[in-house]
Formats: C-alpha cells, sequence, structure tokens
C-alpha cells in the first residue's frame, strides 16, 4: 500500500485526523472526476487511496479514512449544483411540505436536509467509534454572525438532525456565548470563522463555561467535542495584513506571511496543551506551492504543523492539488510542530497591527472579533454563497408555482 500524502501527514500523530471539507454528498462525483484526469500509471493507485479516505458502502460499515466533515452553506451549494435537478425537485416538496412559498423558509429547510443527508451517510462511523469520530458539522446562516438569539435557534435546529451533527458557529462575540449555552447542553461545536489567538483563547473559555454548567446539571458528554478552527491562508490574504505592511514600507514575502499564519496556529496550539483543554485546534484554508517540474512542491500549512494532533479539514481542490505533486513531496518531519518562526521574520510582523490582533492572546476585545478584516471579508464571502443558494430556492419556489398554476 502506498500511503496517501494525507495519510503520511496523520501518520506523524496517532491523534491527528483529516477531514473532508465539503458535503459527502459530493464526494463520489468529485472521486470520479479526478480519476478521469489521473495520469498515466497511476489510475489504479489514486483509486486505492481515494477510496481508503471516503467509500459508501464502508462507511455504511462504520469505516472511513476520513474522520470527519466540515460543511457550511457555501459548501453545501456544491452539493446542490453537482444534482440540480434532483434539488429542484427536493425544493418542490419542502414548499408543498410546508405549505409555504417563503423563500428564506424552504431555503433553511433545504440547509437543513443536505446536512441530514450527509451526517446521515457517515453515522455508522459516529456510532462504531462511540461518538469520537464520524461528526459533520453543519454552519448556521452566515449573515447572522452577530444575531446570538438567530444563532442559537438555528444550532438546535442542527443539532437536533442527529448526534453526529457538530455545530458551527462564527467567531463573533456573540457566537463564543451561543458555543457556551451550546456545549452547556451537551452538543459539539466548531468555531468557524477565526483567525487569532484572541478568539481561540475566547471559544476556550466558552467552552469551559458551558462544560462546568454542563457537568454541574449532569449533561451526558461522552459523546461531546469542540474544533476550532484556524482559517490559515484566509488570515494572511484576504484581511489588513499586506495592506498595513505595505503603508508601514515593511516587504513581507508570501514565506513571511505563511509563516504568520503558522505562528498564530502554533501559539493557540501550544496555549490549549499548556491549559489542558479538551478543544481540538482545527486547521483549514491550506495552500499548495508547486514551483514547477523538477522542483520539490510544498504545503507549509501541513508540513510545518507535523506531529501536532490537528484537525487537517481538506477541500476537494486542495486534495487534487496534493495528488498531482505527490512524487516531488518531501516527507514530514514529525518534530514541525516545535519550529518557531524565525526572530527576524516574526520581528517584522509584529510592526504591523493586524498582525499584532492575530498573534497576542489579549491583542482584540470580544466585541472587535467581528470586526477585524480578514472576519469582515469571510463573512461577506459566505453570505454572498448563501444569497446565491437562496436565489437558486427562489426559482425553484417560481417554477413549481408556474407549474401548479
Amino acid at each position: 500500500m502506498t500511503p496517501h500524502i494525507l495519510e503520511r501527514l496523520a501518520a506523524t500523530n496517532p491523534d491527528s485526523e483529516i477531514w473532508w471539507d465539503s458535503s459527502p454528498l459530493v464526494y463520489p462525483g468529485w472521486k470520479a472526476d479526478l480519476l478521469r484526469s489521473a495520469p498515466g500509471g497511476k489510475q489504479e493507485l489514486w483509486t486505492a487511496q481515494l477510496t481508503r479516505l471516503f467509500d459508501e458502502d464502508a462507511a455504511r460499515q462504520g469505516v472511513m479514512g476520513f474522520r470527519g466533515v466540515t460543511t457550511n452553506p457555501p459548501l453545501s451549494l456544491q452539493a446542490i449544483q453537482a444534482d440540480p435537478g434532483f434539488w429542484m425537485a427536493e425544493i418542490g416538496r419542502i414548499a408543498a411540505e410546508r405549505s409555504t412559498s417563503d423563500v428564506e423558509t424552504v431555503y433553511w429547510a433545504l440547509y437543513l436536509e443536505i446536512v441530514r443527508r450527509g451526517a446521515m451517510m457517515i453515522a455508522p462511523v459516529h456510532e462504531k467509534s462511540g461518538g469520537r469520530y464520524g461528526f459533520l458539522s453543519g454552519q448556521v446562516d452566515p449573515r447572522h454572525v452577530t444575531n446570538g438569539q438567530r444563532m442559537l435557534e438555528q444550532g438546535l435546529e442542527l443539532a437536533a438532525l442527529g448526534p453526529n451533527v457538530m455545530v458551527k458557529i462564527p467567531g463573533s462575540q456573540e457566537g463564543y456565548q451561543v458555543i457556551e449555552e451550546l456545549t452547556a447542553r451537551g452538543i459539539a461545536t466548531n468555531n468557524t470563522t477565526s483567525f487569532t489567538v484572541a478568539q481561540y483563547v475566547a471559544c476556550m473559555n466558552a467552552v469551559s463555561r458551558g462544560l462546568a454548567r454542563a457537568k454541574a446539571a449532569g449533561i451526558d458528554l461522552t459523546r461531546w467535542r469542540s474544533v476550532i478552527t484556524h482559517m490559515s491562508a484566509r488570515l494572511g490574504n484576504i484581511g489588513d495584513l499586506k495592506m498595513q505592511a505595505e503603508a508601514r514600507g515593511i516587504a513581507l514575502s508570501p514565506e513571511d506571511i505563511m509563516l504568520g499564519e503558522l505562528a498564530v496556529m502554533k501559539r493557540a496550539y501550544h496555549l490549549g496543551k499548556q491549559m489542558g483543554h479538551p478543544s481540538k485546534m482545527l486547521q483549514c484554508s491550506m495552500r499548495v506551492i508547486d514551483p514547477g517540474p523538477g522542483h520539490p512542491a510544498s504545503s507549509w500549512h501541513i508540513e510545518k504543523l507535523a506531529g501536532g494532533d490537528f484537525v487537517y479539514t481538506c477541500p476537494p481542490g486542495y486534495i487534487a492539488q496534493l495528488m498531482q505533486v505527490e512524487d516531488r513531496f518531501r516527507p514530514f518531519d514529525p518534530d514541525a510542530i516545535h519550529e518557531e518562526a524565525p526572530p527576524d521574520v516574526l520581528g517584522k510582523l509584529m510592526r504591523v497591527p493586524y498582525f499584532r490582533q492575530a498573534y497576542e492572546p489579549d491583542g482584540m476585545k470580544p466585541e472587535e472579533f467581528s470586526q477585524f478584516g480578514a472576519f469582515v471579508a469571510t463573512a461577506a464571502e459566505f453570505a454572498a454563497a448563501t444569497r446565491k443558494t437562496v436565489d437558486f430556492v427562489a426559482r425553484a419556489v417560481e417554477q413549481s408555482a408556474r407549474r401548479a398554476a
């Protein structure tokens, strides 16, 4: 057996986990498309590797290489786009069953159905592992990142879909209040739209408060989990880092930026370890660097975390990129997690206010989280994708109405 790059990464720490960053509903089609593009001589190898990561028949028996799945409304749009005819019919069914043509109502019911179907696909993995693996993250509507009451209501609806649904809540001040409340009810959570050590500390504190409340109330926590997402490349590339550095005459290379993203993740990781905190750090938004044939390829977002017990959630495109460069990918160093950023690079980054906000545990107050550059940009992007899904629903409802007339 030739292990997949991600299997080799997971082997650097027995507690690390590889997750699929999209709906499991799209995996079979994506796998088939990728295998059609496999280079000569790779077809059999890639088939075996991708089948080990996820296979519907094996998942029904509780066996899955991926340890979990992350989704959100934008990612669920991929499931709709993969089979628009089916989901058009589902929208008609939902609208008829609920006797409503209200687009927002139908949209949310549709999203819940996509989450439910995905969670069911991997539920046997959750059951077989005693609740340790096999979670699917379903996210509250990203248009309501500061509406605590709305997020709590939606989080409870998501959690009610099944015991293996983990609720994704954004890293706003209101979001951490919701995470505390969900934790107090024994509901698994994933802190998303999060980029900074200050957010991660706030999440750990919210989880600790929620756990204390749950234990005092006698809540069963045997199947509870908490993961805290670090959106690496989003931190360095869609916020204010480059703008602020340029305005101060500070030259940052792409390598400097990646080292800064990793420094934030490592600081949060080591703080959690020092606290003995039960939340697990989750790495997402990774990038592959490919200088071309004849040169080593890399992905520092995973290489320089090797040896840590992280969750790495990997979208389809990232996995495909890794497989294209697997023959030029260097072996993982299991001690990489202990490497610190070069002092000159860290010193340069610390001159940028945006980075200081991200790196220092007290870099921001909770009320400032939702105003942080990467948060604002990511929330806007996710909200736009949600509106696109809502418009798909609107068109389907209109078609159903015309047919009924």
